[in-house]
């Protein structure tokens, strides 16, 4: 790649509504983890769910952040019960599941946040927990939103790393600490998918996809937060930007 030349790094909106009008919206720290973490080039992909659309995007891209959100995936896409908090994004979910796999096939490196981490197992045929902190023995994962953001950002519990996993080589220990802001999680890994990392309760944290010739790797934490202050997070990234460059 050219020294000129700087990484195109696909961003799928949320379609949100602002007032009486449907928004594509984007959060900020994503944009600057892409922009600070990787200096590399945010493009936003408009949650459309339009085969030819997104054909024209992956052509763009150099890789594919799929972030976090607010909304959860419908359950019916992995045969899961109604849900009790309705808060979905269905032209997310239209957009996301398929360009999961034409992002594979065109061999785009993926990298995973949150929601972008659940999306990832649903896509390739796992299913998720709703409200995780209802099951027996297991945590509470979620933030407390009367706390300040720096305090809901910060560490909330150790994470257990596979010892031949890439958070491992990064972290350089067997285990690592990391914020903590969600309610669902992995009820059944894809089976294309291997855990890198699991919460002391045993939730899946982190997963890659199990073949050598294609980096999609996914955290259910928010690494995006302050990447630059925080050596473990930044070295996600930079494993994801080594990826998008040797593919270029």
């Amino acid at each position: 790649m050219s020294d000129q030349k700087r990484l195109v790094i696909g961003l799928v909106a949320d379609c949100k509504m602002i007032g009486p009008h449907p928004f594509h919206a984007l959060g900020d720290k994503y944009v600057r983890a892409i922009i600070d973490g990787m200096n590399a080039v945010p493009l936003l992909i408009p949650a459309i769910g339009e085969p030819e659309l997104m054909t024209s995007y992956l052509a763009m891209i150099d890789g594919l952040m799929l972030t976090g959100s607010p909304s959860n995936i419908e359950p019916h896409h992995y045969q899961g019960e109604p849900a009790k908090e309705p808060f979905h994004d269905p032209a997310r979910d239209a957009t996301t599941l398929p360009l999961i796999h034409m992002a594979i096939e065109a061999d785009i490196p993926i990298l995973g946040i949150c929601r972008g981490f659940q999306e990832i197992n649903v896509a390739l045929g796992g299913d998720l927990h709703q409200r995780v902190q209802e099951l027996e023995g297991m945590m509470d994962h979620r933030e407390d939103p009367e706390q300040p953001l720096e305090v809901q950002y910060g560490s909330a519990h150790a994470m257990l790393l596979e010892a031949d996993g890439l958070l491992a080589q990064i972290a350089g220990a067997a285990e690592a600490q990391v914020n903590s802001i969600h309610q669902q999680g992995i009820k059944t890994l894809a089976p294309s998918l291997k855990a890198d990392a699991r919460a002391p309760d045993g939730l899946v944290e982190a997963f890659k996809l199990d073949r050598n010739d294609r980096f999609v790797f996914a955290v259910q934490w928010h690494p995006e937060w302050k990447v630059t202050e925080n050596p473990f997070y930044q070295g996600i990234f930079t494993a994801f930007k080594t990826a998008c460059d040797e593919r270029v």
